[in-house]
Order: C-alpha cells, then structure tokens, then sequence
C-alpha cells in the first residue's frame, strides 16, 4: 500500500493505492483561502498541516492500515512558506500562487531589462505568479522573517517543503520541479541560482536541498500522522504528478488538468527544448540522473470560475449543478465571461487584467452564464494549445471539473482532438503513488503500471459547438486587459 498526499489550493485529498494501482481508500480537509486586499490570496500553513494530518488519519482508518510501504507528496507548487527552522512554526501566512501583490517589482525587474536573463536562468517569465517574488516580499514586509533570517533559523520553501519539514520533524527538502517553479532554480543544471539568490535577495542557506522527484529522501518523524519510519520516496507538484499519473512520459504527451485553475503541461524530453513564446519552459521530472523538461501554460482561472458562481453568484447549489443548467440552453445568449480574477496567465500574462461579463443583454439568463463560463474554460485553453508542439496521442485530462462531460465535449471540438479522460480523475495523486511505489518497488516498471490502468473515456470532436467564436473570446479578453493599471498590492 502507498499513501499518496495532494495538498492543493482548496483542499487535502489523500489516498491509499493499492499494488494493482487502484484506490482503495481516500481522505480529504478542506483548505480555507483568505482575500485581505485586492490581489492578495493567502493560506495559514498551520491549518494546511493540520489538514494533511486529519486527511491521513481518515484515509488509514478507512483503508484499515496502520502502515504503508511508502508516502508520495504532491502539492499546490508556486505557494511560498516561511517557517522557524527550530520550532518548525509558520513565521507568516502562506502566499498563494494566485496572489498578485509582487506584481509592481515583477514590473521593475523588466523595465530593468532583466527579463531575458531570468527566462534564459530559469525557463520562467517573470510573473508575481512564482515563489522568488514572494519570499523576498517575506523578507520586506514580515518581521518575523527578517528576524529568522538574521538568527540564522529562517526556512524558506514551497508546500511540499513545508508538509515534509513537519511530517520528518525538521528534514529541509525540496524536489526540482517544484523547485524549477520559484525563479530560483537553474533549470539546466537543477540546482539553486546564485545569480536569482542575489537578485531576488533570498539567502541560499533558508532554501531546501534539491532531490530528484522519485527516490527516497526521508522518513516520518515521531510526530507524524503515520509510523514513524515510513519512507517519502515520491514528490512532484502538482502539474507534474498530474501527467506522470497519466504515465505522459514521452516527447508530446500532453495533459491539461481543470482544477481551481487549468494546467497544460506537454512532455518536450530529456533535453531543454526552444524556448516557445509565452510558454514556460520547466521541470516534467527530476530523475536520479537528470531531468526531463516540459512546455507549460497555466491559466488562472478555471474551476475557480465555477465555484464563484456557485458560492457568489449563487447560480448553483453544488459544482456539478452547472453541467445541466448549461445545458438548458444552446447558447451563452451572447454572453462572454472572462474570468480573470487575479490577472490572465499564459498566454496573456497580464497581472493587471480583471474578470469581466461582456455582451449582456436582457435576455441573458443564469443557464446563459453557466454555458458562458464552461466555453471560457474552453477558450482559455485552448488559447495554449494554440502555442503548444503537435500532440502525440489524446488530450489527457484530469481534476475536478474533467467529471463534467459537456466541458469535455465542448474542448475536443475546440482542439480538433479526442480528449481522453481516466477512469479516476484524481489522477495528481496518483502520480505522486505512482512515484513513490516505483521507488520502493512497489512496481517494477512503467509497462506494468500501464497494464493495470483500465481504458479512459474518450471524447470525439465535433459532437458540441461553441457558441462564442475564437475571434470574439480574443475581443473579449483584451477588453479586460490592464484594468488594474495602477493595482493597491504593497
């Protein structure tokens, strides 16, 4: 049995996977996010632990078990932790991925002309979006940290970082392609920056060892929710974990998980590839002897939109209410939505852009504006795909909001491609099992994980039409660009 952790933006999901690759148990907390002023997103790192903790212990009492061969970690990526290096106590709130109020230094470092070098350094834009920004707004703004840092004790780290500090009692460990996400990391050799360290003012020694994604890098401490001893041989964020859960391994394979936000990550090999404007160049994995490279594009907003007009709006009751209310209608009235909420990423990158409904009318209804918003998940990923390689293979799909079939159906016409969905969705999870039970021989190899995977559903193009055409999304968007000219972040 494997125990595989996915902290991610709103909640706690653990498993128990079983040798033939099947969940046989799950757990799950849920993650409060708090909004103290525009732009900022912000996560107590107390009630993260506090959730993996209780998740733990619900999907081992469900399962029955006491032990299990191995833990694999998965995690929301870019969100920065500041802890005491002693005492192991958050020195501050968590900032969120999502979180924009680094924006106006992002903005001073390119007029620097600093843009290319960072991109050259890294593979990333600079964008408030990663961890670099945020640990040196830390080290600015919260007195805490500065005095952590100048007692020498200051720990710096993204969320898999902080889960294994507290489930080892102290181990100060990272992995590359969480690491690859903070603007700190050269992404050809693996290892930390000294050019990003000096330019963004971030000590080396608050930063945790980078580790390969599988192997095994330490143990659960005394104080963990499961024995003590328990090997983490597994861990990857989240985008990572997402594809290699899909067994997306080769040159071409691409993904895209529909979760608070929509990740396409697309497999590019075992060397760096081109860099493609307004993608990401970045980590698929860190093997023990080397790394594997993917092309990204992330999207801020994707079930996030739903879940405001949900618990906002109040269109629906629960997440899975908008499939049919969608389609109530065969149209969006001539609605358009743009959910940029905390600014447009890829391909825009436009930390100044704000969410807008256009095109409303009188005649535009609840079921208009929940057809609206499914067709902007579409368009907003497909804006990606438009920059991506040529796939191999399906689109491959997961998270939240890849149950809703109509999404699904409403993308494969979008791409021109069949979208191919896995009997689970929770497949970020299951990379990170997957991870770890390869490392400690859980599995032997890749070819027997993939015989033990039953069939997806597949989605075949042109069955749905989208109602709003690429011209009119692209109309809408730049409508909603740079609203927030002159944003209250500091």
């Amino acid at each position: 049995m494997i125990l595989a952790i996915d902290q991610g933006t709103t909640g706690t999901t653990t498993l128990v996977v079983d040798e033939r690759a099947r969940i046989v148990g799950r757990g799950y907390a849920p993650v409060t996010q708090s909004y103290p002023r525009p732009g900022w997103v912000e996560h107590d790192p107390r009630q993260i632990w506090d959730g993996v903790q209780r998740s733990v212990r619900q999907v081992l009492e469900a399962a029955r078990l006491e032990t299990v061969e191995a833990i694999g970690i998965t995690n929301q990526r870019e969100t920065a932790v500041a802890w005491d290096a002693a005492s192991l106590e958050p020195l501050s709130t968590a900032i969120v991925w999502q979180d924009v109020r680094t924006a106006p230094d992002m903005t001073d470092l390119e007029a620097r002309g600093l843009g290319d070098d960072i991109r050259t350094a890294t593979g990333l834009r600079l964008s408030p979006y990663f961890s670099a920004g945020k640990f040196a707004w830390m080290l600015k703004h919260v007195p805490e940290v500065a005095a952590a840092r100048a007692a020498g004790r200051l720990r710096f780290g993204t969320v898999d970082a902080w889960l294994i500090a507290r489930l080892s009692g102290g181990a100060h460990v990272s992995e590359a392609t969480n690491a690859s996400r903070t603007l700190l990391m050269d992404v050809e050799t693996g290892c930390w920056s000294d050019d990003m360290l000096q330019l963004f003012g971030v000590p080396a020694q608050s930063l945790p060892e980078i580790v390969p994604s599988i192997g095994r890098c330490a143990v659960a401490g005394a104080d963990a929710p499961i024995a003590a001893g328990t090997p983490i041989s597994g861990i990857a964020g989240d985008q990572q974990a997402a594809l290699f859960g899909h067994l997306g391994v080769s040159s071409g394979a691409a993904k895209v998980t529909y979760g608070t936000g929509c990740f396409l990550l697309q497999h590019a090999g075992a060397s760096r590839p081109p860099g493609i404007d307004h993608l990401l160049t970045t980590v698929a994995l860190g093997q023990p002897d080397g790394l594997t490279y993917a092309y990204e594009g992330s999207v801020f907003t994707g079930g996030a939109l739903v879940q405001w007009l949900r618990d906002e709006l109040s269109l629906i009751e629960s997440a899975p209410e908008i499939e049919a209310l969608a389609r109530s209608v065969s149209d969006s009235g001539g609605a358009v939505v743009v959910p940029a909420f905390t600014g447009l990423g890829a391909p825009y990158w436009d930390p100044n852009a704000r969410g807008a409904i256009l095109g409303l009318t009188r005649g535009v209804s609840a079921p208009h504006l929940a057809r609206a918003a499914l067709e902007a998940i579409v368009h907003q990923v497909q804006d990606v795909l438009d920059l991506m390689p040529a796939l191999t293979g399906p689109l491959l799909v997961d998270g939240g909001a890849a149950a809703n079939d109509l999404l699904l159906q409403l993308q494969a016409s979008s791409a021109a491609r069949t979208v191919a969905r896995p009997s689970d969705i929770e497949t970020t999870a299951l990379g990170a099992a997957y991870l770890a039970g390869l490392a400690e021989g859980v599995w032997s190899s890749l070819d027997e994980l993939r015989s033990l995977r039953p069939a997806p559903a597949l989605f075949e193009s042109g069955l749905e039409t989208l109602s709003i055409d690429r011209p009119t999304w692209r109309r809408a968007v730049q409508r909603t660009r740079g609203w927030a000219a002159t944003p209250n972040y500091a």
